[in-house]
């Protein structure tokens, strides 16, 4: 079993798709998961122009290059999300409007539920992306967080989901949510809250990314053990933590690639996650999808950095035995 290796083009978005794929193809990939933003998946597009999807998948094509999912993060990101300034950076001015948060909740169900049926005519049956959460400014307990305010987040959370969910059961997609600071689930234990508050439906995983798990102290592969039938899509990504006596990992509201960090993303291979474990974790579950290479590393050149994370995770891929490795042994035995 060799499992696809995939770039997910979101940081890649300030480049044209036409220029990106020969490049991704060049770097050794041999599929791209498409971001809903830049021109490499356009949500409105996929569902008002018949002939955009067949063009989508003819660039592709050219290059050799597959799609097994598409991503969209930014809107998933207004669905519950308390609206302010700082998602008019996020956003397309068809979903920001005129700002007013009722509003911009509501657009971004919408635009949830049509990259449910754009990814059906795109031929692809995963959409990964985030929720949004309006708890998560709650996160520290002070002033004392009552745990009604706590019950009425997932609750919001399942008001907005459940009607996007219902869409991408209609077609027969499933929707990835990279667990992820900022959103509702985090951690194992918000996980498996946020599976409780949508009654365990099928439409609703885990995009698997162990790099947002392990910087927080968290096991990654203990999150494929407690949901081995929700992982419906791979990042690999990898951070560090690089505390030395004078910050904490919140990160002292110093940005992405400031020395100064107590956590920070690296190039794979380069940080501190055991992709090792993560495959074969992967290996026990039957995971078959991608491995969708996020790349991120504020430290290094990002050709660079994609060209060798691809051959990275070709190394370390690897398919499970079918046989006990001691089982010539006890044939010899027995003879």
């Amino acid at each position: 079993m060799s499992r696809l290796v995939t770039l997910f083009t979101g940081q890649w978005a300030d480049l044209p798709l036409e220029k990106l794929a020969p490049m991704a193809a060049d770097f050794g990939y041999q599929g791209l998961e498409l971001a809903c933003w830049g021109d490499h998946f356009e949500v409105d597009k996929a569902i008002d122009d018949p002939n955009y999807v067949v063009e989508k998948r003819a660039l592709l094509d050219r290059y050799d290059l597959e799609c097994h999912a598409i991503s969209n993060h930014l809107a998933g990101q207004g669905v519950c999300d308390r609206i302010d300034e700082r998602h008019q950076a996020i956003l397309p001015p068809r979903l920001w409007g005129d700002g007013k948060p009722q509003g911009v909740n509501a657009r971004c169900v919408e635009e949830m539920k049509n990259t449910a049926r754009a990814a059906q005519k795109f031929g692809v049956s995963v959409v990964n992306g985030f929720t949004g959460s309006s708890i998560w400014p709650l996160l520290y307990s002070f002033p004392p967080v009552p745990e009604s305010m706590v019950e009425e987040g997932f609750g919001f959370f399942a008001e907005q989901w459940n009607p996007i969910l219902d869409v991408f059961d209609e077609c027969g997609v499933r929707f990835g949510l990279e667990v992820h600071p900022t959103e509702i689930a985090f951690d194992i234990y918000t996980a498996e809250r946020a599976l409780q508050a949508v009654g365990r439906r099928e439409a609703f995983g885990f995009n698997f990314d162990p790099s947002h798990l392990m910087w927080q102290g968290v096991d990654p592969v203990e999150f494929i053990r407690a949901f081995p039938d929700r992982q419906y899509h791979v990042h690999i990504k990898d951070a560090i933590v690089t505390l030395g006596g004078r910050q904490g990992i919140l990160a002292s509201h110093l940005n992405f690639g400031d020395p100064r960090r107590g956590w920070d993303f690296r190039s794979p291979g380069r940080g501190g996650v055991n992709f090792e474990e993560i495959i074969r974790a992967l290996n026990v579950i039957g995971y078959q999808g991608p491995l969708s290479v996020e790349w991120e590393d504020s430290g290094m050149d990002r050709e660079h950095g994609a060209r060798e994370a691809a051959e990275f995770v070709k190394r370390l891929d690897f398919a499970p035995s079918d046989v006990a490795f001691d089982a010539a042994m006890a044939e010899q035995g027995g003879a």
